[in-house]
């Protein structure tokens, strides 16, 4: 019998981290005031989309899912993303109403996770925001079935062109597509250090105010 192959071991790709320590004395009172220092140094430091966010949610029977999305705004509220509710994610969140998200700002050496509670938008938001994007992203909003099967490129393609002949100018919203805002129980503040020895700062929401955690690495 021959030996059961083993993975390769990845010893090429290990790396050391080392930044700034991220302690208690120094973060905001609240995690929307601290995430907001770190998303202006993540900007300053020309990532690649900063606001590129992976976007993690699970059916109601359990079977998770996950995708990168991007951040369209954010305040005390919550973190606010678009998307067509038919989609993988839209059926998800409709059917189980929390997700999580991940900003991996790998370059600067820190992570922010988020868990949260998924409300929609109003109707009057999410217009606001669909009338502010190139005509091209709306006409494709219309497009695509998001998460269907499709035959072939071609049938998409006639599709888009079916749609801007029907609206060569300013496309309606669809009912079928909007934002949906994230409001965080807990946000997580991931600061890489040396020897694994990585700084981990948890803001847990309790009732009105949120308790600051440090945890292992």
């Amino acid at each position: 019998m021959e030996d059961t192959p083993r993975p390769p071991v990845l010893a090429g790709l290990r790396r050391t981290y080392e930044g700034e320590p991220l302690l208690e004395a120094d973060v905001a009172p609240d995690p929307i005031a601290q995430f907001t220092v770190w998303f202006e140094e993540a900007m300053a430091a020309n990532l690649t989309e900063p606001n590129a966010m992976v976007l993690a949610t699970a059916s109601a029977g359990g079977r998770p899912s996950a995708r990168t999305v991007l951040l369209k705004g954010y305040d005390e509220r919550g973190f606010v993303f678009y998307t067509n509710y038919e989609s993988r994610k839209g059926r998800d969140l409709a059917e189980n109403p929390r997700a999580s998200l991940l900003f991996p700002w790998h370059p600067i050496r820190r992570q922010v996770r988020v868990e949260g509670t998924v409300t929609r938008l109003s109707h009057e938001e999410s217009a606001e925001y669909f009338t502010s994007r190139p005509y091209g992203s709306r006409i494709g909003a219309w497009a695509s079935r998001q998460s269907a099967v499709v035959r072939s490129r071609e049938e998409l393609d006639a599709r888009y062109q079916e749609l801007a002949a029907r609206w060569p100018d300013d496309p309606p919203v669809p009912d079928f597509w909007g934002g949906l805002r994230v409001t965080p129980v807990e946000v997580e503040f991931w600061q890489g250090q040396l020897d694994r020895m990585h700084d981990r700062l948890r803001y847990r929401r309790t009732g009105a105010e949120w308790t600051l955690e440090r945890l292992a690495p």
